[in-house]
């Protein structure tokens, strides 16, 4: 009589598991699903839209294969990768700086570096503006000093000052995961090479770096997805001979009303950025997977 009365409610149990689960994820599907799923495939349906509404491949074979388009990948690469090899060896030279090498006001300096990352990025492209700009505080001393025209094209607004205002702003995101890699780093290995005859290269390259390298690879690739898809910055610095694909996807929506082309560009930049996304995990697992070995 008891086996009989107890064993639908064990077989039940399952059911209610398996049904709460499914009433736990049905909130956050369904906000996914108007957030970010809708969106996208309204986006990838726009960019295969021919002019009377009928699926057509002519506004991706039109945009793709246009200069400017070509031009805005070359630049957006250009632009990223540039900034991303330079915010790494900033990131890397401060981060050996801060922990092998520390001095009165690390704390405050590791801070400042913290509440860099809180800050907006036209923010920092807006006072480089202030200060390196053809109306800017430096761009004026200089005029006064060595005659220049304070009115001259600065270097600003050209391919080196966005990648400046882009190292300025995404160094911290590199800085801090070296700063917890450091964290996990045996201060003794160090010290017993050093006490061995080691040089300082040769600790930094036999012992700090290869404990880094998955800091590296981290910081190095959220870098790299941010600043391709960096627009902020773009927009404010106002580098016209410097278009990216993130600005042209505003101008070709905004400013020219071609909603097609700019989806296409849209969905373009999207798979870039999930390909990437999806290199760097693969690669952190196989390093994972390799310094476990």
């Amino acid at each position: 009589m008891n086996r009989l009365m107890i064993t639908p409610i064990v077989r039940g149990a399952p059911r209610s598991a398996i049904l709460n689960r499914a009433l736990r994820l049905a909130l956050p599907v369904c906000v996914l699903s108007v957030l970010l799923l809708y969106p996208l495939a309204h986006m990838a349906a726009a960019a295969f839209k021919g002019a009377a509404g009928e699926f057509s491949l002519g506004p991706a074979t039109r945009m793709l294969g246009s200069p400017l388009f070509l031009r805005a990948l070359l630049h957006t690469f250009e632009i990223a990768a540039t900034a991303t090899i330079l915010c790494l060896l900033l990131g890397l030279a401060l981060a050996v700086l801060l922990n092998l090498a520390p001095f009165r006001g690390v704390q405050v300096l590791g801070r400042v570096v913290d509440t860099y990352l809180a800050f907006p990025s036209f923010l920092i492209a807006l006072s480089l503006t202030f200060l390196y700009g053809n109306a800017g505080l430096v761009t004026a001393l200089f005029a006064r000093l060595f005659g220049a025209d304070p009115h001259a094209a600065s270097f600003l607004y050209g391919f080196w000052g966005v990648v400046l205002a882009e190292v300025t702003f995404y160094t911290p995101f590199v800085l801090r995961p070296l700063l917890a890699g450091f964290q996990s780093l045996d201060p003794a290995q160090i010290e017993m090479a050093s006490s061995l005859g080691e040089k300082p290269w040769g600790v930094l390259r036999r012992i700090v770096l290869p404990a880094l390298l998955p800091a590296l690879l981290a910081g190095g690739s959220l870098c790299l997805l941010l600043t391709i898809n960096e627009f902020g910055i773009m927009l404010v610095m106002g580098a016209k001979n410097v278009i990216t694909l993130p600005v042209l996807i505003y101008s070709e929506a905004v400013q020219q009303f071609d909603y097609s082309g700019a989806s296409v560009i849209a969905l373009g930049n999207a798979m870039l950025s999930f390909g990437l996304f999806a290199l760097y995990r693969t690669s952190l697992t196989h390093l994972s997977a390799g310094l476990a070995r």
